[in-house]
């Protein structure tokens, strides 16, 4: 009977003279990558210490869960789930040459035992051919989309020419080895037909004759080793070393808060500079992001201010550090970078939330703009500087006087702390919804639900002040601290038990930031605050036709991962709701977030407009948010989009109390 198996190093022998050269090549190519890599180590050293070592078991599960399932990778749809199918066949390539090394150079050479015979063989062998007509298909797919119909903004380098020629040459030589060998010896046999692709090859193979196909075998044998010794030589050189870097990054990856920022110590006497302006400002993980990026454009495609004609591309942003690291470590980065990019960033963490090689996109334009913040004393715009100086004064960035923060609330029996500090829940206002006419609506809305389900709430009124989030995000780091240890100080002087805030930048805050200051009281946002009551049946709302689409805030949603309940709540009102074509995670900022609220829009297209316009295309007669910050941009918006005939702004809270159940 005959046995499924194959002879390994035929027609190029397996003694000293073959793999003697093979491995001297295997340790010299090996001796080059990690040289190679120690180079680059010494750079991302520069950078500041961080622990990114932390929970290694977890951090390690984490990794391995994104490199094997490429979860990230595989997010967009068409590219991202080619470049995976890519990886997985491109690994079991790597495995099956692995399993021959293991079985011709050890368990054979010393013990005479084979393993890779019968039904083991089989698989073994169809598989691998399988395996490599994928990683063909979906190499040759990624190419035609590079240079044949590449998407807008895509860098194309000459690290991707050698990339694709290289890993195509060693695909198909591997295949044209494989033909030349099933020519001269399995052409009869049944072996060839678990090799579907080989069998193919071999039949090219089938006319020259036995010392043409020996011939052909041997020399592109030799051939195909030195390319992939070529491969691991070059890879902490070229691009390739995302393969490294970026698996690397997994393990590196912050593991929350989410969009959390590192507080700065500004007691410390010794410390002369305030966020980044050179490489040496920045942590080693910063740099070692630059190695880790793929250049895959991701970023850059779902960037609003990108999409919108600011200057601001997170892609480069990343890259120019890493590239001043190598290169001019020594550079100003924000002359590099640009102030108009750096300011035009909403920290929407549209970015981040795509990226597939867990880069970290917007604490390095918040550390860039600390410096000249703190450093320069230098804003975006006048209207920025006085809405900060309005905020040093009266505790917000509107210029209203502090007094009358709670005057919204005077005729709606709401417990003002001050004199009366016995409620179930604080809600935390902000300074939109106290100040700001339109947004005063969505606080008495609030409110009203809140008496209708029974929950005791107070307010702090003028003892509230600013959350303090904008400036923090603008660079004001100071002030933002200031503002946090006012509030801090005043809630845990009332013993409060609960906040509840409608404001996500405010909830994003309260929840994360003010954590660094010793603040540990539960803080939830009012809708998933309102979904909890709805669930519990204290309180009812009727459901009332709404055509609508709903705006997920990017501090609600991708900051905070907080999807549903709004959704849930809508349902609930009897919503018929259309969704936009982003939306979710993949939602477009509406160009309130990162401090922009305070500042003028000059460059390029409006954000707000653009989604706006997004909007009107589902036909939808409502456009409901969650924010403060997104109504108010919602409310320009649809004026200058001129669609203020067919679309109206609202909040959910508005349309849930207009629907209370007596």
């Amino acid at each position: 009977m005959e046995e499924f198996t194959r002879e390994i190093y035929w027609n190029v022998g397996h003694g000293f003279m073959t793999l003697a050269p093979m491995y001297l090549l295997f340790i010299a190519a090996m001796v080059v990558l990690i040289r190679g890599f120690l180079e680059r180590i010494q750079v991302y050293r520069l950078g500041q210490p961080v622990n990114r070592m932390d929970n290694w078991q977890a951090r390690l599960v984490d990794a391995m869960r994104m490199i094997f399932m490429q979860l990230k990778v595989a997010r967009v749809r068409r590219p991202g789930m080619w470049h995976a199918i890519f990886f997985w066949s491109f690994f079991l390539l790597f495995i099956g040459t692995t399993l021959i090394v293991l079985q011709a150079d050890f368990t054979n050479l010393l013990w005479g035992y084979k393993f890779l015979k019968g039904g083991l063989y089989k698989i073994f062998s169809l598989v691998l051919d399988l395996a490599g007509l994928a990683a063909i298909v979906m190499l040759g797919m990624l190419a035609f989309r590079r240079y044949f119909n590449p998407p807008e903004g895509l860098d194309t380098k000459k690290d991707d020419a050698i990339m694709h020629i290289l890993l195509m040459a060693i695909l198909l030589s591997g295949f044209i080895i494989e033909g030349a060998r099933m020519a001269a010896t399995e052409m009869n046999t049944a072996n060839k037909f678990w090799s579907p692709v080989g069998y193919i090859f071999a039949l090219l193979f089938s006319g020259l004759g036995e010392g043409g196909q020996l011939a052909t075998h041997r020399v592109v044998w030799w051939l195909h080793l030195l390319m992939v010794m070529g491969f691991f030589m070059l890879i902490p050189h070229t691009k390739f070393r995302h393969i490294i870097n970026t698996s690397f990054n997994y393990f590196f990856a912050d593991r929350g808060p989410k969009g959390k920022l590192v507080n700065i110590n500004l007691e410390q006497e010794d410390i002369e500079k305030f966020g980044a302006t050179e490489v040496a400002d920045f942590t080693w993980k910063d740099i070692f992001d630059g190695d880790a990026c793929t250049l895959c454009n991701r970023c850059q495609e779902r960037c609003p201010a990108y999409n919108t004609g600011k200057p601001l591309s997170p892609k480069k942003v990343v890259n120019q550090i890493s590239e001043a690291a190598f290169n001019t470590p020594d550079a100003s980065l924000i002359e590099l970078i640009g102030k108009d990019a750096l300011w035009s960033c909403t920290t929407c963490r549209a970015c981040q939330e795509i990226c597939p090689a867990s880069i970290e996109h917007v604490k390095k334009i918040v550390d860039l703009r600390r410096s000249l913040v703190l450093m320069e004393g230098e804003f975006p715009g006048d209207e920025v500087m006085t809405a900060m100086e309005q905020t040093e004064v009266n505790g917000n960035p509107l210029g209203m006087g502090y007094a009358g923060r709670g005057d919204w609330a005077k005729d709606l029996d709401v417990a003002v702390l001050e004199k009366n500090a016995d409620v179930d829940v604080l809600y935390f206002v902000g300074c939109y919804a106290s100040f700001d006419k339109r947004n005063i609506a969505v606080a008495k809305s609030f409110i009203a639900l809140c008496k209708a389900a029974g929950v005791n709430v107070g307010i702090l009124g003028k003892e509230e002040k600013c959350c303090g989030e904008p400036m923090r995000k603008m660079g004001n780091e100071y002030l933002y601290q200031s503002l946090a240890n006012e509030n801090i100080e005043m809630m845990k002087t009332y013993g409060v038990k609960k906040i509840v805030t409608a404001c996500p930048h405010c909830f994003n805050t309260l929840s994360k930031d003010y954590r660094d200051m010793g603040f540990d009281i539960p803080v939830e946002h009012s809708t998933v605050f309102l979904a909890n009551l709805l669930a519990s049946g204290k309180l009812r709302v009727k459901a009332d036709g709404l055509n609508c689409t709903y705006h997920d805030s990017c501090y609600l949603g991708r900051h905070n991962d907080i999807y549903d309940a709004p959704r849930i709540l809508l349902q609930a009102a009897g919503a018929t709701m259309k969704e936009m074509a982003k939306n979710k995670d993949e939602g477009f900022c509406c160009s309130a977030g990162g401090g922009r609220i305070m500042a003028e829009e000059k460059l390029g297209e409006r954000i707000n407009i653009h989604r706006v316009k997004m909007a009107a295309e589902t036909g939808a007669e409502t456009l409901v948010s969650n924010c403060p910050f997104c109504l108010t941009m919602f409310e320009d918006g649809i004026k200058g989009a001129g669609f203020e005939g067919s679309m109206k702004p609202r909040d959910i809270t508005e349309i849930l109390a207009e629907r209370l159940v007596a």
